[in-house]
């Protein structure tokens, strides 16, 4: 008869109590580096210094809900890591932090990550190394390519398919239109330009004046005088907040009232229109896909109680009106059901897989009825927009949910 030890006893002993306490051990579980029985790490990087600081207050938002998750006992029995760097905004930054997130740190996947620079400047380093880069603030199309990078994908839409929305919404219930558009000169100004002209289509040779502008010049009251002598009613301004309030005191002093609409980047009422005073702001249209805090409109939804309650008990220093902090939100949010559905198979790329086959999540913070949807070859989550027209002190919603072609 075979002998036994009492060091193989109390070993296994141990190891049965191991698994009994708290779920330690999961059978069948595989893992990639970032992931154990007992932890996950995520890492993302972002301005949280430089000229555009204010935006680290996503990254804040993003570690807040993962401390509350941490709180309930985690996902699926195992605690968070948020790990985030300072990249002020500077694409070789931005390299350097995922390198230390990926190489240093090893995460499990980076989620979250701000600022179109930066994320293309990491996107060739992130897909070499096979480690997902996922819900991205960013809108660049070329972070949701893929074909060309299958391991990037963006937290929203693209400038393209946003401008596309704009172009055809005009052509199909403004036909006589004549069309003004001063867009700002990068890559994100030139992506939503196009996308704009894609859904125009043959109404494209309605646009009577076509401007761009740098971030760095101190004014565009010469452009706007430009598109007002063009002929233009409608005028849509793919700009940065700060120019988008210039462009409308401008207009008001030339007493000149067209169509207006605003993109993403700089509908927001606390950053554009309040800076530009409400009287200016009458009627712009936007198209949105998030609750925004600071409108009354969505005060009573459940999400929005939700996420108030979540404010109050972790980070209650908030702006209560900054959606940052809701982007934020809503991307960590994201990428832990991500994690719920690979449940024990932490591996990046069965996070990859979860990430890309998203359907009808209703993600919190979204407009109702928006959801998120992915497959392995369409990488961009949300087609649905909802439009939006500025009145008194706060947007108010305009027909239906619009679908992107």
């Amino acid at each position: 008869m075979k002998t036994i030890s009492r060091r193989t006893l109390l070993g296994t002993a141990a190891a049965g109590l191991a698994v009994s306490i708290g779920g330690a051990a999961f059978a069948g579980a595989s893992y990639d580096p970032g992931a154990s029985d007992q932890e996950i790490r995520i890492g993302q990087f972002g301005p949280l210094s430089g000229p555009v600081s204010s935006f680290g207050v996503l990254a804040n938002a993003m570690d807040a809900y993962f401390r509350m998750l941490n709180d309930g006992g985690g996902i699926n029995g195992r605690r968070i890591k948020f790990i985030n760097y300072d990249d002020a905004y500077s694409p070789p930054k931005s390299v350097e932090a995922a390198r230390r997130l990926v190489e240093g740190d090893e995460v499990l996947f980076i989620a979250g990550a701000m600022g179109t620079p930066g994320n293309i400047a990491v996107q060739k380093y992130m897909n070499a190394r096979k480690v997902p880069q996922l819900f991205l603030a960013a809108a660049a199309s070329k972070l949701s390519d893929p074909a060309a990078n299958p391991w990037t994908m963006v937290g929203g839409s693209t400038y393209e398919i946003e401008g596309g929305v704009v172009g055809r919404y005009i052509a199909a219930t403004m036909p006589d239109a004549k069309i003004g558009l001063l867009y700002q000169n990068d890559d994100a100004g030139k992506a939503t330009l196009a996308g704009l002209k894609t859904g125009l289509g043959a109404r494209t040779a309605q646009i009577t004046s076509e401007l761009n502008y740098s971030v760095g010049d101190p004014t565009i009251d010469s452009q706007i005088v430009q598109i007002k002598l063009s002929g233009a009613d409608v005028v849509f301004l793919i700009t940065i907040p700060k120019t988008a309030s210039q462009a409308l005191r401008k207009m008001a002093a030339l007493e000149w009232r067209p169509q207006i609409f605003l993109g993403a980047g700089n509908a927001s009422v606390r950053a554009t229109l309040k800076p530009a005073g409400f009287a200016t702001a009458q009627g712009i249209l936007a198209f949105a896909t998030r609750q925004d805090p600071g409108n009354p409109l969505w005060a009573d939804t459940p999400d929005m109680k939700q996420y108030m309650a979540f404010l109050d008990r972790y980070v209650p220093n908030a702006d209560r009106a900054d959606d940052l902090y809701a982007i934020g939100y809503t991307a960590a949010a994201t990428a832990a059901h991500v994690i719920r559905q690979c449940g024990d198979q932490l591996t990046r790329a069965d996070i990859l897989h979860q990430a890309t086959s998203l359907k009808s999540f209703a993600a919190p913070l979204l407009i109702p009825g928006i959801t998120l949807n992915t497959t392995p070859s369409d990488y961009v989550p949300i087609k649905q927009f909802q439009l939006m027209r500025f009145k008194g002190e706060a947007y108010e919603k305009v027909g239906k949910l619009f679908t992107a072609a």
